[in-house]
C-alpha cells in the first residue's frame, strides 16, 4: 500500500475498501439477514438478564463496578450474565457494521441500503446510551420499556435493509388494492400498539430484573394483560381478515404466504401468552414469549413489505452511459 493509499483509506474508509473489494449479492443479503438475527439475539439476551435477576449485576456504567470495566468474580453469576449482555452490544455493532460495509462495496451503489445500514448504528448507539441509563436509574420500568421499544425499531430497520437487498431500486409496484394496503397498515398500527402495551405488562408484573426493591408501574398488572391479550386477538383477527380477502381477490403469491406464515406465528405466540399467564409466569416461557414477540414483528413487516415489488433497474440501452460510471465516492 502506498502513502497515498493510506492516506485516502483514513479520509474515507468505506470508498476505499468500495474501491478495492465487489460483494457478491449474496453476500450483502447475508450480511443484513447478519445484524437482523443480531439485533434478535441482543433482545433474547436482555430479556434474560431481566428474567436472571441481573440487570444491576453491573451496579454502575459505562463500567461494570467503580473500579473496573468488566465484572469481578465475587459478584456471582449476575455479573457474568449482565457483562456478557454489554458484551454482545459489541458483536451487534460488528454485525451492523459489516451489513453497512458490504451495502456501501456493493456495485452498483445503492445509497439507500446503505442508508438503513447506518439508520441500524446510530440506534444501537443509542440504546446502549439508554441501556445505561437503566442501569443507572435502578432498572426504572419507564426506561427500560423505552429500552425494548427502541430495540423493536432496530428490528424494524433490519428487516427493512434486508428485504432491500433482496430486491432493485425501480420505484415500487403496488401487487394489491389501496383497501388492502389500508387493512395491512391497520394491522401494523395494532401490532405496534400490542408491542408497546406487552412492555407495560413487563413494567407493572414481577420481573423486575433484580432482587432487590425495584420500582414498578404503578397498575394492575392482571388488568393490563387482559388488555394485551385483547389487542393479540385483535391482531389475529385482523391478519385472519387480511388472509381471507387476499384469497378473495387472488392476490400474488407472496402476499398471501406473508400472511398465513404470520397467522401461524400469532396462533404460536398466544399459545405461549396464555399458558405463561395461567402457570404464573416461569422465566423460560417469558423468555419464549420476548422471543416470539420479536419474530411476530419481523413478519408483520414482511407481510407489509410484500404488498409491492421493487424490480432490478433496466438494462441499458447499448452507447447509453453507465450508471456505475456516473456515481460517486462519498
Amino acid at each position: 500500500m502506498t502513502r497515498a493509499d493510506a492516506l485516502a483509506a483514513l479520509r474515507n474508509p468505506l470508498a476505499f475498501i468500495a474501491a478495492r473489494w465487489t460483494p457478491q449479492p449474496r453476500t450483502v443479503r447475508r450480511a443484513a439477514l447478519a445484524a437482523l438475527v443480531m439485533s434478535v439475539v441482543i433482545v433474547v439476551t436482555g430479556g434474560a438478564v431481566r428474567l436472571t435477576g441481573s440487570g444491576l449485576g453491573c451496579p454502575t456504567w459505562p463500567k461494570c463496578t467503580e473500579d473496573s470495566i468488566h465484572n469481578t468474580a465475587e459478584m456471582g453469576i449476575h455479573g457474568y450474565i449482565e457483562f456478557g449482555n454489554r458484551l454482545l452490544t459489541y458483536v451487534l455493532c460488528a454485525a451492523v457494521g459489516w451489513a453497512i460495509v458490504a451495502a456501501r462495496a456493493g456495485k452498483p451503489r445503492r445509497r439507500s441500503l446503505t442508508r438503513l445500514g447506518w439508520a441500524q448504528f446510530w440506534i444501537v448507539m443509542g440504546n446502549a446510551v439508554l441501556g445505561g441509563i437503566v442501569v443507572l436509574v435502578g432498572l426504572n420500568p419507564y426506561t427500560v420499556a423505552a429500552h425494548f421499544l427502541l430495540s423493536s425499531a432496530l428490528i424494524a430497520v433490519a428487516t427493512v435493509m434486508w428485504q432491500r437487498t433482496r430486491e432493485g431500486d425501480e420505484p415500487p409496484r403496488p401487487l394489491v388494492g389501496k383497501a388492502v394496503q389500508q387493512l395491512v397498515w391497520c394491522m401494523v398500527a395494532a401490532s405496534g400498539v400490542l408491542i408497546a402495551v406487552g412492555t407495560v405488562v413487563t413494567g407493572a408484573g414481577p420481573h423486575a430484573g433484580d432482587s432487590s426493591e425495584v420500582e414498578r408501574m404503578p397498575l394492575d398488572w392482571e388488568t393490563v394483560s387482559k388488555l394485551h391479550a385483547v389487542l393479540a386477538w385483535i391482531v389475529v383477527t385482523l391478519t385472519f381478515a387480511l388472509w381471507f380477502v387476499l384469497k378473495a381477490v387472488d392476490a400474488p403469491k407472496g402476499p398471501s404466504a406473508r400472511t398465513r406464515e404470520l397467522f401461524v406465528i400469532l396462533l404460536a405466540q398466544g399459545a405461549i401468552g396464555y399458558v405463561q399467564y395461567f402457570t404464573e409466569l416461569p422465566e423460560v416461557l417469558v423468555g419464549a414469549h420476548m422471543f416470539g414477540s420479536c419474530v411476530m414483528w419481523i413478519w408483520v413487516l414482511r407481510v407489509l413489505l410484500s404488498l409491492r415489488e421493487r424490480p432490478a433497474a433496466r438494462a441499458e440501452a447499448p452507447g447509453a452511459p453507465s450508471a456505475q460510471a456516473s456515481l460517486t465516492n462519498a
